[in-house]
């Protein structure tokens, strides 16, 4: 496994993982994504009412922060803390962008008039993604104060998730090379 919770005995801190670790790493990171992603799109999101996207909205947020409290610890515990780092970036950012997405194609099975255009899963991701990225094309917008709203909360969030998220894995990454530099035997 790429991230053993304790180093090897004989690790060094400058050890590099082997190209097996990368890829491992790189396909877990892609599954995670992509089971994610498979799950957006199976959910029942249309038959939702307003209470449900807000409550499914809430209580991911709460699970997206255990998550990220979760994957702090496995980061500092990794014996590749940047590998970890990785992988938990592959969950959290596309669990977070997944989420308003499933919010906003439950606005628009509410009323179509939420948005410019009513939005299917797609738009609704894409959505979501050009206002995580701060590209606003404009081509897709709020229309009343509720979806407003809550675009308003996602664009907030997302400048927490962009500076103190990043802030607080990079940390992580830090601090597990540093338990690792002082695990490692000295050298001869």
């Amino acid at each position: 496994m790429t991230d053993g919770a304790d180093p090897s005995p004989g690790a060094r801190p400058d050890e590099r993982p082997s190209w097996t670790m990368v890829t491992w790493s790189a396909v877990r990171a892609l599954g995670s994504t992509a089971a994610l992603v498979a799950l957006y799109y199976a959910l029942p999101l249309s038959q939702s009412a307003a209470w449900v996207a807000v409550a499914m909205l809430v209580a991911g947020l709460v699970l997206l922060v255990a998550l990220v409290t979760l994957q702090v610890r496995l980061i500092v515990a990794a014996r590749f803390p940047g590998l970890r780092a990785v992988e938990a970036l592959a969950t959290s950012v596309p669990l977070f962008l997944l989420m308003f997405a499933s919010t906003y194609v439950v606005l628009t099975a509410i009323s179509a008039g939420n948005f410019s255009q009513p939005l299917n899963r797609t738009n609704a991701l894409y959505f979501a993604v050009t206002v995580f990225a701060t590209v606003g094309f404009g081509d897709i917008t709020a229309k009343t104060d509720t979806a407003q709203l809550l675009v308003t909360v996602q664009m907030l969030l997302d400048l927490v998730i962009l500076g103190l998220g990043a802030r607080i894995i990079l940390g992580a990454v830090t601090r597990g090379r540093q338990r690792r530099a002082r695990a490692a035997p000295p050298r001869r």
